[in-house]
């Protein structure tokens, strides 16, 4: 599978935000984010379809996971 955490993270960076800044906009707590992106914890489907809205891609790029 491919590292998550490291989509997640690299999402957040090329838009220039911060942890926080992230959470606020999305209401999802830094703590959890910051577990996410270190591979940590997976996060749920509800949480990874907010994120992906919020970005405006498909989970599945949310993920870094690449097409078939």
């Amino acid at each position: 599978m491919n590292n998550y955490g490291e989509a997640l993270k690299e999402l957040r960076l090329e838009r220039g935000l911060s942890l926080i800044q992230l959470e606020k906009a999305t209401g999802i707590s830094n703590v959890n984010l910051s577990r996410w992106e270190r591979g940590e914890v997976i996060p749920s489907i509800e949480f990874c379809v907010k994120l992906a809205d919020f970005y405006g891609i498909t989970v599945d790029e949310l993920i870094g996971r690449e097409p078939r």
